[in-house]
């Protein structure tokens, strides 16, 4: 919303003719949604496990409703900051409920595409928020960012719809002994036809191995404690890596970066919707690959490839040509599709599989909480590298993210595991024989 130039006007000054954010505001617009997230993944992870992920999902769906309300409302800085909160907490909710009841509902054999389509649904946001900014955005009424904000209802009202019909799990049902209603859910899941006696009896065992190690009732700590700590750290790191690739950077600031590359007001528009774009497509093309590649050789090959587009980026900043911004432009759309195709939506695909039954719940909140903090990180920091009245390094962060990312390429190379294919008792064997993560697939 900060490319908006009425939006600026609004909530900012204007300095030499030019609308502007102050970066403090803007770091604070930034910020909050993140500390929402933080605490939204925390909170959704205790009811998960006390009233299901079905209800978690709703209270997370009611409080989304509120924020966007509120955004829309707003007219102050402080109204506008405290709408963002509230909406990031409805976020942390979806961030780390979507995942989580993805690699329960789904099949072993489509689970990959199941948690990989979370992320589709981040890219098709994304896409239309920018899609819905360019057609708002030039406009010099207030419309220009509430007409966007309020388009985030049409989803909102969506899930709501939708939710009620939607099974609860079969593995929070069945750890509950509520052996009836995961019967139901399998049921209505995989149809009649299926051995759902069969699959319900695979779910205890799996729960009965892990209670007999268990000797208390489970708590964020036991994240940490034996093979659970290597579990978390992966699952965690997975999302580590997308900040350190500088995510929020190309995708959350592109069009405001193409008009200080010195791109017009419109082509800047337009390229920020391509960017998006093709984020959705290449998170399409993930569903073709994800079961044939595997999730450690395309999150590798990501890395590897975004951490040569940053330093390009960079390179091109120094390049004293009018077709090196265009070179940057390129750049920015081939990072959004390759970025969505692999640790956009590996990354959720890894946590809904490393993750240990018991503690899935908590772990995918220490995701989502490990995101929250490095996207708090980042939109602290990413305005005054970029702003022109700080840092004003525009393309030049590309060598600063570009330096991050081949850091999180040699750790993705030691610790991403495979596991395409295994089921959760296989997978729990695997880290309870303290296999090394890169040798799993092998296994």
């Amino acid at each position: 919303m900060i490319s908006v130039a009425s939006f600026r006007r609004d909530f900012g000054y204007v300095l030499d003719g030019e609308a502007i954010l102050p970066a403090d505001w803007q770091s604070a617009f930034n910020i909050i949604g993140t500390v929402g997230q933080f605490f939204g993944g925390f909170a959704c992870s205790w009811l998960a496990d006390n009233i299901g992920r079905k209800r978690s999902l709703m209270i997370g769906v009611a409080i989304c409703a509120g924020g966007c309300v509120g955004e829309i409302l707003s007219n102050t800085r402080v109204a506008f900051l405290f709408s963002k909160l509230i909406l990031g907490l409805g976020l942390g909710f979806y961030l780390t409920l979507a995942p989580l009841a993805c690699s329960e509902l789904a099949p072993v054999a489509l689970r990959g595409y199941a948690t990989a389509g979370v992320n589709l649904g981040i890219a098709i946001g994304q896409l239309l928020s920018n899609a819905v900014v360019k057609a708002f955005g030039e406009r010099s009424d207030r419309w220009a960012y509430r007409g966007p904000f309020a388009t985030q209802l049409f989803f909102v009202l969506f899930l709501a719809a939708f939710l009620p019909f939607t099974p609860e799990t079969p593995w929070y049902l069945a750890r509950k002994d509520k052996l009836e209603d995961a019967t139901k859910s399998l049921r209505k899941l995989y149809g009649p036809a299926y051995d759902v006696s069969s699959r319900l009896s695979g779910i205890l065992a799996t729960i009965e191995e892990e209670n007999t190690h268990q000797t208390h009732e489970l708590g964020f700590i036991d994240c940490f404690r034996g093979t659970n700590l290597l579990r978390t750290g992966i699952s965690t790191g997975v999302f580590l890596c997308q900040h350190l690739v500088g995510i929020v950077f190309v995708l959350g600031y592109s069009t405001y970066f193409f008009q200080l590359a010195g791109l017009d007001v419109s082509k800047s528009f337009d390229l920020g919707v391509g960017v998006t774009a093709c984020g959705v497509f290449g998170n399409m093309v993930s569903w073709f690959v994800v079961e044939s590649f595997g999730r450690r050789k395309i999150f590798l090959s990501g890395m590897a490839s975004l951490t040569a587009l940053l330093l390009l980026i960079g390179i091109m900043d120094v390049v004293p040509t009018d077709a090196a911004k265009w070179v940057q432009a390129a750049c920015t759309v081939i990072y959004a599709f390759v970025y969505f195709l692999t640790i956009g939506a590996m990354a959720f695909a890894i946590l809904g599989e490393a993750s240990s039954t018991a503690l899935r719940a908590k772990t995918m909140a220490l995701a989502t909480a490990t995101q929250a903090v490095c996207g708090l990180a980042m939109n602290f920091a990413i305005p005054y590298m970029v702003n022109p009245d700080e840092g004003n390094l525009k393309g030049k962060v590309g060598f600063i993210f570009g330096g991050l990312a081949f850091i999180g390429t040699i750790g993705s190379f030691f610790y991403v595991p495979e596991l395409k294919g295994k089921t959760f008792d296989e997978i729990d064997r695997l880290f309870a024989a303290k296999v090394p993560p890169r040798r799993m697939g092998d296994m």
